[in-house]
């Protein structure tokens, strides 16, 4: 199989995973900080699969399907949180957001 090695996979995994890190950690909005956490699950997948390549079996490529069912998990309910926020009104801020009370 042709193609580029397992390395330049994990490297570029790293940096899509540090890409998604620092959106999480430098921006206040829920939108930005969902799709930030979902770079680095995908950054994760990219690696398992990368290594399932370099071992020649499939055990990571079944691995990043359960990672992706939890990333849509993940995604659902967390738009639903946003949609509940909007809905009362409340400010659409992360550091806001951590303060809430039923």
């Amino acid at each position: 199989m042709s193609g580029p090695g397992v390395g330049w996979y994990l490297i570029l995994s790293a940096v899509v995973f540090g890409t998604g890190a620092l959106g999480v950690m430098l921006r206040r909005s829920p939108l930005i900080v969902l799709l930030s956490l979902e770079l680095m699950l995908n950054a994760a997948n990219l690696a398992l699969i990368a290594f399932a390549r370099q071992q020649g079996d499939l055990d990571g490529q079944v691995f990043a399907l359960a990672v992706m069912a939890v990333a849509a998990a993940e995604v659902a309910i967390g738009l639903g949180l946003i949609v509940a926020l909007a809905r009362r009104d409340l400010p659409l801020d992360v550091d806001q957001a951590s303060a809430l009370k039923g």
